[in-house]
């Protein structure tokens, strides 16, 4: 029995350190830190990534793109949701909504908003409208709020094309 509709959930985590670029949803944001990961640790996308992954039951960005791959060393991650969409549209899938929060004390992400929806929206073959970006702080608490880490989370709805 094949399901009409599949929602999934998302969430990544990152470090936050000084020298590299910090990219979220594809876009470089300039500020002092970056996030450390195997590839460009752009939250947004692994967020959404695993969302899409687990909707259609296959597991997370950490199993199709091990951090013991070399191919995909510093990797842009917009590109690695580009492949994670094409197993959702294999799978018989298309995204009805996303909806994502971004947990991150700096910078503002307001300036940047716009763009990012735009680059998530392309790539998961939805128009802008159907994609919602919210970002809080960690009211100084936490590893977000100490400027430790950054974290997204996500939420997808699926719609079988079948």
């Amino acid at each position: 029995m094949s399901m009409r509709f599949r929602i999934g959930q998302g969430t990544d985590i990152h470090r936050l350190v000084e020298g590299r670029k910090l990219i979220l949803a594809g876009v470089e944001i300039p500020w002092e830190k970056g996030l450390l990961g195997h590839s460009d640790a752009d939250v947004v996308c692994h967020a959404v990534s695993n969302a899409l992954l687990g909707a259609i039951g296959e597991g997370d960005i950490g199993r199709h793109f091990p951090d013991s791959d070399q191919r995909y060393k510093g990797v842009s991650s917009i590109e690695l949701l580009r492949v994670v969409m094409g197993l959702v549209k294999e799978k018989g899938f298309c995204v009805g909504n996303a909806d994502l929060t971004v947990l991150a004390e700096r910078p503002k992400l307001g300036p940047y908003r716009e763009q990012m929806r735009t680059n998530l929206a392309e790539v998961l073959e939805v128009s802008p409208d159907a994609v919602n970006i919210k970002a809080t702080t960690g009211e100084k608490m936490g590893f977000v709020g100490r400027e430790e880490g950054m974290m997204a989370e996500a939420v997808v709805l699926l719609e079988s094309t079948k």
